[in-house]
């Protein structure tokens, strides 16, 4: 039988929660239900930080602490964690590590964003090893400091962060462990009524009878996206069914050939596995929002939302990833480029689901090339996303799959470009440019607030250029720049 509440740890004591709005956020239940007010609000849609938590989740039997939006992170997301905020963090009096050094280096200048930087470092204090000053970066891109107050911050994360965590939850980490896994029963939870609830089923058939018997309820994964529909367009999801707790959905099998993905696995969950295919996606993969939208946002969620200028579909259909959907006992199988209909329109029926992710490796004759092109280099949206996949054959392109974010109202290949670079030859550079230019006939961009029709297809056109010079391995001359003592470097 379903719990009517949900369970989670906080302070060392199970919380039980009777969900009785399902589009409650984590942020307001805080600081409008409990009154703890050590958690902020800012931008209200994950940019800033300022609402900044941490979850502790099991991963291999240890407990790990992620970084999460509280502002767009539901309230039924907590069922089976550990919520940490930054109210529980001094014990009787005494600051914890990372709050002592942002107080020793002076990193807290008007404070209002201090809680979300406090909340990300320790995430990372409990991380093992010594990070580096780029890892710090890294862990801070989604917190904003309108006090350019960068530097002392970094100082104090590099103090206070040596990789052998000394504070209450690592003396406690036996028993967190423990306490989690007896969280984690298998018991599928359902708060509400027929006409609007919160359901975080734990087994899959209960998962697909759900879907199946409310196919008006919204699958929610993340929330990364659909936080937004509820804190910013106001939406009402009375029905909401929370994908997170089915283990089969996070199942990460990695074969020879083949990657693949539960649609429930997050970008920090996979985050090695897929940027071992190719160093380009490693690092699209490392700009793609913060850490705390990768630990919550989902592979699949990024997919079945649809939208145009999602970072991982170029990608994936470069790759010729393929997808499953099933519905109670049927499944069905397709290409992905072919998931994608029109804008806001996907190939899935009520109450049908987008269960696994199938990519294929690169093989040995195969090159791989990715870039994201965005205003802000971290944690902005794509104004060109562009990923390209070259199969070569001696010093001729034999075929190639070109795949565009950005440039039109779904993920798309740019088909009859790969029909004019097939048969390119690597040694003949003068005939590129005739080639690269037909994705003018592939494409009719929009000019929106992120770039103007001109600069995306101008864009697009060098960042395939880019790809074929890199494919004969030289940079492409209009990247030259001087370095200092006159002596050339590459950008």
């Amino acid at each position: 039988m379903a719990q009517g509440a949900i369970r989670f740890l906080r302070r060392g004591v199970v919380v039980e929660h009777r969900i009785a709005n399902p589009m409650q956020t984590v942020l307001d239940y805080l600081r409008l239900d409990l009154r703890h007010k050590g958690t902020k609000e800012g931008c209200n849609e994950g940019d800033c930080g300022a609402c900044t938590v941490a979850i502790g989740r099991l991963r291999g039997g240890k407990v790990q602490y992620e970084p999460a939006n509280a502002c767009i992170m539901l309230v039924a997301h907590l069922h089976g964690c550990e919520l940490v905020t930054v109210d529980d963090l001094a014990v009787d009096g005494k600051l914890h590590p990372v709050q002592q050094a942002m107080v020793d280096h002076h990193g807290s200048q008007c404070g209002f964003c201090t809680p979300g930087f406090v909340m990300s470092l320790f995430a990372l204090y409990h991380e093992e090893g010594k990070p580096n000053r780029q890892q710090i970066v890294d862990q801070l891109a989604g917190n904003l400091c309108r006090c350019t107050g960068y530097r002392p911050i970094i100082a104090a994360a590099s103090d206070a962060c040596r990789g052998d965590a000394k504070d209450l939850w690592a003396s406690a980490a036996a028993d967190i462990a423990a306490e989690l896994k007896t969280l984690n029963d298998g018991s599928d939870v359902f708060c509400g009524t027929g006409d609007s609830f919160a359901a975080v089923p734990a087994k899959a058939e209960t998962l697909l009878d759900l879907c199946a018997k409310h196919p008006d309820a919204t699958i929610v994964a993340g929330a990364t996206d659909v936080g937004l529909w509820i804190t910013k367009q106001m939406r009402s999801l009375p029905k909401l069914i929370f994908t997170g707790k089915v283990e089969a959905l996070h199942a990460i099998t990695d074969r020879v050939a083949t990657l693949s993905l539960g649609s429930a696995v997050t970008y920090a969950e996979a985050e090695r596995q897929l940027a071992a295919i190719a160093p380009d996606m490693g690092e699209v993969l490392r700009r793609i929002g913060s850490k705390q939208v990768r630990s919550s946002g989902t592979i699949g969620g990024n997919i079945a939302n649809g939208s145009p200028i999602g970072d991982m579909p170029p990608m994936l259909i470069a790759l010729g990833t393929r997808i499953m959907l099933k519905k109670g006992d049927e499944q069905r199988d397709l290409f992905l480029e072919d998931y994608f209909i029109d804008y806001g329109k996907q190939d899935r029926k009520p109450g049908e689901l987008l269960w696994r992710i199938d990519i294929p490796k690169l093989k040995s004759n195969e090159r791989f090339f990715a870039h994201k092109l965005s205003k802000r280099f971290d944690q902005d949206i794509s104004a060109v996303m562009a990923a390209f996949k070259f199969v070569i054959s001696g010093r001729t392109i034999a075929s190639a799959t070109l795949a565009f974010g950005g440039m039109a109202a779904t993920p798309k290949r740019a088909k009859k470009t790969e029909a004019a670079i097939k048969d390119l030859k690597l040694d003949a550079p003068e005939t590129w440019e005739a080639a690269v230019a037909t994705l003018a006939q592939d494409f009719k961009p929009l000019t929106d607030m992120r770039a103007s029709a001109a600069y995306r297809l101008e864009t697009a056109q060098a960042l395939l250029l880019k790809a074929l010079h890199e494919l004969v391995g030289e940079k492409p001359a209009s990247l030259r720049v001087l370095a200092p003592a006159g002596k050339e470097a590459w950008t």
